[in-house]
């Protein structure tokens, strides 16, 4: 896409204005101020969305039959496609530009419009494109890749399994190789091996990255599985027909997302050659003999699902703006809506003014900024990682290292934002009351749509489960991919204390750690350093506690699943203190990027209803293990109510600095 330059707005903080006028302007710069800190590296092609959104035809329109939801969200898909879109996901060298950051912050914008068109898009380029892009050879980026961006060739992705979602290890499609045909055997061996719910399949799709396990042997060897691999399979003719051997079904009506022609795959005995293969990783010669640079299943396994992320991490960015959006949608209303006269007045109270009401959407607003922060970290990392040149990182331990640490931190951000925004788009429906409900002011759908973002790409309790486990064995390289009696044994054999291995140091957040005193209580809980303190102090001990659980179940010989299956709810809240100082840490890091001193306290004030009212959630925890005291959790729901009160007068400033296209936000009173 070709973006203009965005510039650093004016910074008029420190002018002294009296006319409303004045004022007026000035607010409106904080509120560039603030979109300008919030946009991050890619605020170029944000602006440039902005630009091509602002239409009311990009929502969705719930008064359209399912089949023309379908017929509308590819049109839409057609017209990105002519806005070139898509070619920032791709190397330059397969006809791409190779901006891993301007596809995730692209795709991001759909958030702000419509979701069905998000999925679709992600489907297409994200999952299918990704497919073919990580997984595939030169043979696979010359034959597919232009076609795809162009919409020459509609794909989809089919990795999940009525009987295997999460489980991607386990999955039941066998691929057989037939050395006498030089072709690969593609049977679905059991009804739960269909592949369900996949995007694409029960209408556009002509063909799809079909995971299934690779059975083969050389001259002389018994056939033999070789874990999941990734297969190009045809599924329509040119007229759009079934191909011999595959079955296709509608899912029909779902619960929202209706421009998503979800579908089911069947395969009976599908031929296919064997360059069908995306072999990257692992590859098949004409007699059968199988060989991979990476010897270990587990390994080849989890490098293989580990190019595959930009997916995850695109359903957390566009969750996030949809999150966003729906908060700027009932911070409006509030700001408008009347309800119940004052005492000895006529007038009738903004419903923004009643505590309760703040109360409900402002924490939200600040953790949307948190994770607005958090999420450009993560993409940033991303984008290095993926355009880094592979000569210079193959068989680096260190890059090998980041590269599995941005995996965990992909997991962890998608399930908290996933899980925010779903929350978020509730609470502001209800904030809305009657007018929630009706369809023309976006919330109802966006709630039906949203849902299947906490299960899709991910089960976001599965995820925040992989990152706890993650934690636990980061420094040992051995356990990464055993399954859960293994990963408990490995544990119950640990020799020595579980460290909590930090992220990369962050001198900011040092330095403030540094200025406050290492007992808490003994600081003031406005001190930024005292905030960071808290939320390490309690993920260490989470983390630490929970190894020494699993250690001494397992020692005392206890069925290694049911060790595993106690602790469950212990890994868990790991994985949630682990992401929450994770995104403190993110959102300090972002307003030490601004520029403007008056919007730069505004950030600050943000931030602090973010750790207060973290900790207020989690207060139970905090009293239970003494890391606060009885009368400091007073200070904290107070200081909640305080802060609200601080933000109320900034509250449309806040959401106006989200930056969604005015013709995407409706809020009509009736």
């Amino acid at each position: 896409m070709t973006v203009t330059q965005a510039t650093q707005p004016e910074d008029r903080s420190s002018d002294v204005t009296s006319s409303d006028h004045d004022e007026a302007v000035d607010q409106g710069l904080v509120v560039d101020n603030l979109k300008y800190t919030l946009d991050g590296k890619w605020r170029d092609v944000r602006n440039y969305a902005r630009a091509h959104m602002d239409r009311t035809d990009l929502l969705p329109d719930p008064t359209l039959s399912m089949q023309e939801a379908r017929d509308a969200t590819f049109a839409k898909l057609g017209e990105l496609a002519q806005l070139d879109f898509a070619a920032a996901g791709f190397r330059p060298e397969h006809g791409g530009t190779g901006d891993v950051g301007a596809a995730i912050t692209s795709i991001e914008m759909l958030g702000y419009a419509d979701l069905s068109l998000m999925v679709k898009a992600g489907v297409q380029w994200g999952l299918f494109g990704g497919a073919i892009e990580n997984l595939g050879t030169q043979r696979h980026h010359d034959r597919y890749v232009t076609d795809l961006i162009n919409l020459d060739l509609l794909g989809c992705f089919a990795m999940t399994e009525t009987g295997h979602g999460s489980n991607v290890q386990a999955l039941e499609t066998v691929a057989t190789y037939d050395a006498d045909s030089d072709e690969f055997v593609v049977h679905s061996t059991t009804e739960s091996a269909t592949k369900d719910y996949i995007g694409g399949a029960a209408q556009h799709a002509t063909v799809a990255s079909v995971f299934a396990q690779l059975v083969t042997g050389g001259p002389g060897e018994e056939p033999t599985g070789r874990g999941v691999h990734c297969f190009v399979v045809p599924l329509r003719d040119d007229k759009g027909n079934a191909l011999p051997g595959v079955s296709i079904g509608d899912d029909g009506p779902k619960g929202g997302l209706a421009g998503v022609d979800n579908g089911r795959l069947r395969f009976d005995k599908v031929r296919i050659p064997r360059e069908n293969l995306l072999n990257k990783y692992a590859d098949v010669d004409a007699d059968g003999t199988y060989h991979s640079p990476i010897e270990n299943e587990n390994r080849r396994f989890f490098t293989m699902l580990g190019t595959l992320i930009r997916g995850r991490i695109s359903v957390a960015a566009t969750a996030g703006a949809a999150g966003r959006k729906a908060l700027a949608i009932a911070t409006r209303y509030g700001l408008t809506r009347r309800q119940f006269e004052a005492p000895d007045s006529d007038n009738e109270i903004v419903i923004m003014d009643y505590l309760a009401h703040q109360r409900k959407l402002l924490p939200l607003i600040a953790k949307s900024y948190a994770l607005n922060f958090a999420q450009n970290e993560v993409t940033e990392e991303l984008h290095e990682v993926q355009t880094a040149n592979p000569e210079s990182t193959e068989g680096d331990d260190s890059f090998a290292g980041r590269q599995r640490q941005l995996e965990s931190l992909a997991a962890g951000l998608k399930a908290m934002t996933t899980w925010h925004a779903s929350h978020s788009i509730n609470v502001a429906r209800e904030a809305c009351g009657g007018a929630g409900y009706l369809d023309e002011n976006q919330l109802s759908i966006m709630r039906g749509d949203i849902d299947v973002f906490t299960t899709f790409e991910g089960d976001n309790t599965v995820l925040t489960q992989l990152l706890a486990k993650e934690l636990l064995s980061a420094y040992a390289e051995d356990v990464r991919g055993l399954n859960t009696v293994g990963w408990a044994r490995f544990i119950a054999n640990m020799a020595r204390d579980v460290v909590l291995e930090k992220s990369a140091a962050r001198q900011v957040v040092q330095t403030l750690m540094d200025s406050s005193d290492e007992d808490t209580e003994e600081s003031e809980l406005s001190n930024r350093g005292t905030q960071i303190r808290l939320f390490r102090n309690r993920e260490d001990h989470l983390l630490r506690t929970c190894a020494n659980r699993l250690r001494r179940a397992t020692e005392e010989g206890n069925d290694p699943f049911e060790v595993f299956n106690a602790a469950q709810d212990h890994l868990l809240k790991v994985g949630h203190a682990h992401m929450e100082r994770v995104v403190l840490e993110a959102f300090i890091e972002g307003i030490e990027g601004c520029d403007s001193k008056a919007a730069t306290e505004l950030l600050g004030t943000v931030c602090d209803l973010y750790v207060y009212s973290a900790l207020e959630n989690d207060l139970d925890w905090f009293l239970m293990h003494r890391h606060i005291s009885v009368e400091r959790a007073k200070a904290i729901r107070r200081g909640v109510n305080d802060l609200c009160a601080q933000l109320r007068p900034h509250a449309k400033t806040l959401v106006d600095a989200f930056g969604v296209p005015e013709a995407l936000l409706t809020v009509q009173m009736h």
